[in-house]
């Protein structure tokens, strides 16, 4: 454990200098790198933060330029599915439960993907963004759910760090992950309310 710590710490440090080296692009190929092929836990947030602290009056451009990057990210797992992916998720879900998903990411559209890209990890975005590509959801209202979902995240973290400088880095290191649980079950409440008023708002109205 103590390695794989040490390894990711090295990443993160890598990371940050390269984006250091071209600022607002490094930052959005950060975000691309970590939304498409690789896996770069929390590197995003983090660098958002830091360049926010160093450079308040841009904490807007930082936000922007993270989230266009996760977007273009994400949309290029998205194309993979769409093209051929059912058997990339096939392998972690069981046939019949695949179908159910599909189904509910069919019936609720792009709408599902808004409060998972708003999570930070451990939650399994990845896998959202590849469900939605195989449902078949249409490529603007994903798109528009992902550059919200992101947007609003990295905005609320660049609007912190302008606020309160390194103790938001604190935060994110120590606290952060501790609000994952909550925030997952918020999200189930969430959508089983949905459900429900879906349910009760399709059955026919009995006649007098």
């Amino acid at each position: 454990m103590h390695r794989i710590g040490e390894f990711f710490r090295q990443v993160a440090h890598t990371s940050q200098q390269f984006a250091e080296q071209l600022g607002g692009f490094g930052l959005l190929l950060i975000a691309f790198a970590d939304s498409s092929f690789l896996t770069l836990p929390e590197v995003a947030d983090a660098l958002v933060v830091i360049f926010t602290v160093k450079d308040p009056d841009r904490w807007l451009y930082w936000a922007v330029m993270t989230t266009i990057g996760s977007t273009l990210g994400c949309s290029v797992l998205y194309g993979l599915a769409r093209a051929g992916g059912k058997a990339m998720v096939r392998r972690g879900i069981h046939e019949r439960h695949l179908d159910r998903v599909l189904e509910w990411f069919r019936s609720h559209g792009a709408l599902v993907l808004i409060i998972p890209a708003l999570l930070p990890p451990p939650m399994p975005f990845k896998v959202f963004v590849l469900l939605a590509g195989v449902a078949g959801i249409r490529p603007w209202p994903f798109l528009t759910a992902i550059f919200v979902g992101r947007g609003f995240r990295y905005g609320a973290e660049a609007w912190l760090a302008r606020k309160y400088g390194n103790e938001v880095i604190e935060f994110m290191t120590h606290d952060a992950t501790r609000l994952i649980w909550p925030a997952v079950a918020i999200m189930v409440v969430i959508g089983l309310i949905w459900w429900w008023y879906s349910r009760w708002s399709k059955e026919p109205t009995a006649k007098d």
